[in-house]
């Protein structure tokens, strides 16, 4: 029996460049804190070794201190043995990233360089394939059919996409998807995918052990395998950070402020939340204006909130207008926002803006009126 934890795609360093700085601060901890936590977990579950799959690191040429701090992080968890594989954005291109791992790294950290069989254990043989370059354009793992003492048990160790499957940069798949048969395979621990994916029994991707966007909604984990006769997965939570998106479908007659308290968290969970909030649909002026207002207020509960009403038709009776203004310039403004907001011959960000700056002038003249 041998038991070890999958990990993969934790991408230190990653600038989340489009974001607030605070926000970026503390997704760029929590993605440096996810070296504590997977060890911990491996902990938890009787497990010494973790398996990273490829992309520890976002780029080729990490900034020294992200470097530093990521190897002091692993050698702090001395009790863990820490198995780092290249991936495609830290691949064996980045010679002397590489240099500086096998320089600096700890005794119980090690960097799997070569395709060359390790044993990880006594009767354990790990079969590597780290990523030459980029985009390597060929099926590294075909050299998982190395061969090794009988009886053992054979894990893969491999990144990159599998034949029917889009890579996390959109690429075509080159990995056979059943490789783990091709190859003897007891399991193979694949990363790339940024979200948990059972490929067969034995052939899992372990997804991000901290959420980096929108694109998966399952709670980020790493995965606990115990190898027996076959391979037992178990995944174990591990992120810190959630990213969630809140849908809306709104029609006029529903109460869209309550709909959205209903879809949004709790407050005590709502700092550690990037949110991003979608409502399509119909209102009346008055609901949307409202709902613009319900979103802008619980903005700053959260670590980070974005809300998109373009997809939301606004509908305005003339009592509506009449908020605003019975005659005059403002009333002619009104008008020719909700026809622009309304014309199928514009585009979808022009009828948006329209909107929002129809609702924007709704919600002023509410103010100056109340």
């Amino acid at each position: 029996m041998f038991r070890f934890l999958h990990s993969s795609d934790l991408h230190l360093g990653r600038a989340f460049g489009t974001y607030p700085e605070a926000i970026r601060n503390r997704l760029r901890e929590a993605r440096h804190g996810a070296i504590a936590r997977l060890a911990q977990a491996a902990r938890d579950g009787g497990a010494a070794t973790v398996l990273l799959a490829g992309d520890t690191f976002d780029a080729e040429t990490p900034a020294p201190d992200t470097l530093r701090h990521a190897l002091r992080a692993m050698a702090a968890e001395a009790d863990i043995t820490w198995i780092m594989l290249p991936g495609n954005h830290d691949s064996l291109a980045a010679t002397e990233l590489w240099r500086r791992i096998a320089q600096d790294g700890a005794a119980n950290l090690r960097a799997i360089t070569s395709p060359d069989p390790v044993e990880l254990a006594p009767g354990v043989m790990l079969l590597p394939a780290p990523c030459t370059q980029r985009r390597p354009g060929r099926d590294l793992t075909e050299a998982m059919a190395a061969p090794t003492p009988e009886g053992c048990l054979r894990i893969g160790l491999g990144h990159g996409a599998i034949a029917d499957f889009s890579g996390e940069d959109g690429a075509a798949g080159i990995i056979a998807p059943d490789r783990a048969r091709l190859c003897g395979l007891d399991y193979l621990a694949l990363g790339d995918w940024h979200g948990r994916m059972e490929v067969n029994g034995s052939t899992w991707y372990s997804g991000t052990p901290e959420a980096d966007g929108f694109k998966h909604s399952a709670a980020c984990c790493a995965l606990l395998v115990t190898l027996e006769g076959t391979a037992r997965v178990r995944p174990v939570e591990t992120g810190s950070m959630g990213w969630r998106t809140v849908t809306l479908d709104l029609l006029p007659g529903d109460d869209p402020l309550a709909q959205l308290d209903a879809a949004l968290p709790p407050l005590r969970l709502r700092r550690n939340l990037l949110v991003r909030l979608v409502a399509t649909g119909r209102l009346p002026l008055s609901d949307r204006t409202a709902l613009e207002a319900a979103a802008q207020a619980a903005a700053p509960d959260f670590g980070w909130f974005s809300h998109d009403l373009s997809g939301l038709v606004t509908e305005a009776q003339p009592d509506d207008l009449d908020g605003i203004d019975r005659a005059g310039a403002l009333r002619q403004a009104a008008e020719a926002l909700l026809a622009e907001a309304g014309d199928p011959d514009r585009s979808a960000t022009e009828r948006a803006v329209a909107a929002s700056a129809l609702t924007r002038l709704y919600a002023l003249a509410q103010e100056v009126g109340a």
